[in-house]
């Protein structure tokens, strides 16, 4: 065999072997059952057990760390044949905190024909394991009495502050009159006489001041055992006379010496009140060396479960994808839509539309103006509106189309994000009053997710337009950006999507993202109307008041309309223009329309690069006189790559501007390259070059600006409003033949 072929025999076994072990997790998930509050149960059992009798007797383990082959097959089957009452892990009894480790757990300690109880250890608490312990069992640290007895459980991991617990030991014992007292804590608070080379020194419990006070406290108050684990040895060492047992033999790595070898702890109270306890020591081979390897086996058998459920899981994954050959080979299926469902009933009559949105006029926004342009033209249908949006302090106090909400608190420098009071019970009202036939909501969160849940308590459909692309927001949270995007805001379109009955796209490529995170319901391609008309009916006298403003002569204009924010890319588009004027002896200006929290910083970036002459920060304009500055420019430039489809260039396209853009999900669909304005990837040097082809070349800026006018009549807010007419009307159809 060359080293080509056992490369690529090497690359398929770990390819293999990856899947194998992905396959497994996602088995464990999938086979077990649910289970939470499992210590309430199990000191029920107890409890009945231990009433009534005289004498009892129960086994501590340490160390079992998801043991098949030693804890599941050895020492269980052990303990089922002696009369032990019940068994207590001192802590570890998972190998880590993962979900997956805890299921594993509750399987193996199924077979057991007794109660038992868990320690929270070091292994619980690894990998948020914390909250799994905390759902699955129970508190952390907490305590029980049982015959006579006071069982005590603390923790000592450092989830729960040591000063707490002390103070709360100190109260349960100094009001405890039990004959017996027990304390399990998952760190050991003595070292072993022998050193164990594999010990370190947070191994034990820490800080000192913790161990310290609990050995007083301990001491003080009386208590018969304390056991620990946490290292894999046996251990017993006597403090003020009480014994503290360290017991780490139930399934983990051992050595198989004096002190470090397989077992567990039997603890038995006698009728006359006197305690005793013997280790119980497993034997697993002869020979020395192959006793190492015996242990070694087994921890390796514990950690990866070796055995039959790595055969199950073969088994299963052969059944799946013989499943998926077959559903793709045999099994017919159709991909058509349902063309039984008429929603003309619905289209012919008025439709009352309630409308949740996280921000709204007066605040300037793609989003907001979005949807008053849909408000004002499904008006115009005969069909009633209700917009459900933020109170905003220059709000209107008169609209009777809008409910405003109360707004929780505010950010941004102009305070113009505003972070709504959705629990406001008079929005509820208000909109059930309304008695919408169907709900829009504009945002995956906050208001929106109060729309999905009126929705359903109204018993309506959901429509949701997917506006903006989260995974561009990750400045705005105090979360790692990669985490943000990759996972969070995917997680979070996808999960609020498929609650939804439609979802409303502008683009087919935002369409395919939705399907490619797993959106299930059904989508819609609609892109955003435009007022078309608008942007061509502009008083020549208005523009040249703008120029005279601008200060502007015969140099060729560039307009670029967006908010200064991060994700709007602001900065490329400076530092491309940066580029320009040293290309370029053909005098440009660049107006840059919008507001937002970044300008001050850009307009010192600005003025640092010496380019005032070239860049001018305009400002917010009014909606009504944005067709004037499209007007006033030569050709529309942007950067952003956060966008769902870019209104902002279809409007530029509608006053006749050609159009130079950062290609993106809401780009791509909407500018066509070298026929109504140029789309590159994100690269200056090629941006520049098609923004110095606008400038030098005439003839083609007239060309591509032709071309970008007849586009953008296409997109009517008229046809716009009819459309989304038709997709309510679909929906309502589909729902209610669903009921």
């Amino acid at each position: 065999m060359n080293k080509t072929k056992l490369l690529k025999v090497l690359f398929y076994l770990n390819i293999a072997v990856v899947v194998g072990l992905i396959g497994y997790k996602i088995y464990l998930n999938l086979v077990t059952s649910e289970f939470e509050a499992e210590h309430t149960e199990q000191l029920s059992d107890i409890s009945a057990r231990l009433e009534g009798q005289d004498s009892y007797s129960f086994a501590v383990v340490g160390n079992i760390n998801n043991s098949v082959g030693i804890f599941e097959r050895r020492i269980i089957p052990m303990l089922n044949d002696t009369d032990i009452d019940f068994l207590v892990s001192a802590g570890n009894a998972v190998s880590s905190g993962g979900e997956d480790k805890y299921r594993a757990i509750k399987g193996t300690l199924s077979r057991l024909d007794m109660p038992y109880l868990l320690t929270f250890g070091n292994n619980e608490y690894e990998e948020f394991g914390s909250f799994r312990f905390y759902d699955h069992y129970g508190p952390h640290f907490f305590s029980f009495t049982a015959d006579d007895s006071r069982f005590i459980f603390l923790d000592s991991t450092g989830k729960t502050p040591w000063q707490w617990q002390l103070r709360w030991l100190t109260d349960i014992l100094k009001a405890d009159d039990s004959k017996h007292r027990f304390v399990f804590i998952g760190h050991p608070p003595l070292e072993p006489e022998e050193e164990f080379f594999l010990a370190q020194e947070d191994d034990f419990l820490q800080p000192m001041e913790f161990r310290h006070a609990l050995l007083q406290t301990i001491s003080n108050f009386g208590v018969d055992r304390v056991f620990s684990s946490n290292i894999s040895i046996y251990s017993e060492r006597e403090h003020n006379g009480i014994p503290y047992i360290t017991t780490g033999g139930a399934g983990g790595l051992v050595l198989n010496q004096d002190e470090s070898f397989y077992h567990y702890v039997k603890v038995t109270v006698n009728a006359d009140g006197s305690v005793e306890h013997s280790v119980e020591e497993l034997e697993i081979g002869q020979h020395p060396i192959l006793k190492q390897l015996e242990s070694l086996w087994f921890f390796i058998h514990s950690l990866f479960y070796v055995g039959y459920l790595n055969f199950i899981l073969l088994v299963s994954l052969f059944l799946v994808i013989s499943t998926k050959l077959y559903n793709a080979v045999f099994v017919g299926k159709d991909y058509y839509p349902d063309y039984d469902i008429d929603p003309q009933p619905w289209f012919k009559k008025p439709l009352r539309v309630a409308m949740f949105t996280n921000n709204y006029l007066p605040f300037i926004g793609g989003v907001p103006i979005s949807i008053e342009r849909l408000r004002l033209g499904l008006v115009k249908l005969k069909d009633k509106v209700l917009v459900v949006a933020p109170r905003y302090q220059q709000s209107s106090e008169k609209e009777e189309h809008v409910v405003r909400m109360p707004s929780l608190f505010s950010f941004g420098e102009k305070s113009e994000f505003q972070f709504a009071n959705i629990f406001s019970g008079a929005v509820r009202k208000k909109v059930k009053a309304f008695k919408p036939d169907i709900i829009h909501v504009h945002h995956p969160f906050w208001i929106g997710s109060l729309g999905v849940f009126i929705a359903r308590r109204l018993k309506v459909p959901v429509v949701y337009t997917y506006h903006t692309r989260l995974e561009h927001y990750a400045h705005f949270v105090f979360l790692p950006g990669s985490l943000f995007r990759n996972i969070i805001a995917h997680f979070l379109v996808r999960r609020f999507a498929n609650k939804c009955d439609g979802v409303i796209v502008p683009t087919q490529s935002t369409e395919e993202y939705l399907r490619m995170i797993g959106v299930k319901k059904p989508t819609f391609v609609q892109p955003t109307g435009i007022e078309f008309e608008r942007f061509q009916q502009v008083d020549d006298k208005q523009i040249e008041e703008l120029r005279q403003q601008q200060k502007l002569g015969d140099e060729t204009v560039f307009v670029s309309v967006s908010r200064l924010s991060n994700e709007k890319n602001i900065d490329f588009m400076i530092e491309a223009v940066a580029q320009l004027k040293d290309q370029t002896d053909k005098p440009f200006r660049l107006l840059i329309v919008g507001d937002g929290h970044q300008r001050h910083r850009l307009q010192e970036r600005i003025d640092n690069m010496k380019l005032q002459q070239y860049i001018t920060l305009v400002g917010s304009v009014p909606p009504e006189q944005m067709a004037a500055w499209y007007q006033l420019g030569d050709a529309f430039l942007f950067a952003s790559q956060s966008e769902t489809q870019g209104m902002v260039i279809l409007e530029a396209m509608a006053a006749g501007l050609p159009v130079v853009a950062v290609r993106s999900s809401g780009i791509d669909d909407v500018v066509e390259d070298g026929h109504n304005g140029f789309k590159t990837p994100a690269k200056q040097a090629l941006w520049c070059e098609r923004v110095k082809q606008l400038l030098d070349d005439e003839a083609l800026r007239q060309s591509l600006a032709e071309n970008a006018l007849a586009f953008a009549r296409d997109y009517s807010v008229e046809k716009f409003s009819d459309d989304v007419r038709h997709i309510y009307a679909e929906t309502l159809a589909r729902y209610h033949e669903k009921k």
